[in-house]
């Protein structure tokens, strides 16, 4: 039986339990319709997510995604299927969330399928750009920003916690058969891959994880740094960069 939009729209705080604990709680001034899309946005995130962690023959997961990659398209053409869509599509214009962000979080989540090895930083950078930039420039447009230099400080901000997603996840990611740290690193600290496949660490683990510690510190350092440094004459909005919540501009992995 199809489902009505009020029921559709009941389903996304369900689906986003834990959005809603961890982050949605702690914005409570948000106004009912910004919390509303924030809401059917992590809804999407975690339903893309969910596939990649849940599914466990890989083959159906790229046919999910690749469903979800029409049902975007759909979407955006007028025509939802998916109570989660049915509830973000009428705050998409609004909040000018384009088809790109979503595609762009389903391609991310699909490279976790296909590919956990990155060589180097540029690589990994740029899942970090699919996986929390982007979910950071929507979250951005949300809140209201009202400075396009906003942007630019979320996908900074998203990157610097992935990369601390990263450093806290090495363990669980290895358990995976994951390892996200980009392989001429470990080569610098003489790191090899089955000493984290099988959690052996050593000095030599531990000297690399503080450079990786380091390098997530200064990027969110900078970004909070860029956020406060304006033109002269310019003012400070509510909802500018300088008060984009950390948890935004984290992937919803």
């Amino acid at each position: 039986m199809q489902q009505s939009p009020h029921e559709s729209r009941a389903i996304c705080p369900t689906k986003s339990r834990r959005i809603r604990q961890q982050f949605l709680l702690r914005l409570p001034f948000l106004p009912k319709e910004r919390r509303a899309a924030i809401t059917a946005f992590y809804a999407f995130c975690r339903e893309i997510d969910d596939v990649v962690d849940e599914v466990t023959d890989p083959g159906v997961a790229h046919s999910k995604l690749a469903w979800w990659r029409a049902e975007v398209d759909k979407s955006f053409a007028g025509t939802p299927t998916h109570p989660v869509m049915k509830a973000l599509m009428p705050q998409a214009a609004t909040y000018r969330i384009e088809a790109r962000h979503l595609q762009a979080v389903i391609e991310g989540c699909q490279m976790d399928l296909s590919q956990n090895r990155y060589l180097d930083f540029p690589g990994l950078q740029r899942y970090c750009h699919l996986v929390a930039g982007i979910v950071g420039e929507v979250a951005a447009q949300i809140f209201g920003q009202s400075d396009e230099a906003t942007t630019a400080y979320a996908h900074k901000l998203g990157l610097a916690f992935q990369l601390t997603n990263i450093i806290r996840d090495v363990g669980e990611d290895a358990m995976r058969g994951r390892i996200y740290l980009p392989v001429n690193e470990l080569q610098q600290f003489d790191v090899k891959a089955h000493e984290i496949l099988k959690r052996q660490y050593s000095e030599r683990f531990t000297a690399l994880m503080q450079f990786q510690t380091q390098r997530a510190r200064h990027l969110r350092r900078s970004a909070g740094h860029a956020a406060r440094s304006r033109p002269q004459g310019a003012k400070a909005r509510p909802h500018d960069g300088q008060h984009l919540p950390h948890t935004a501009a984290r992937n919803c992995r």
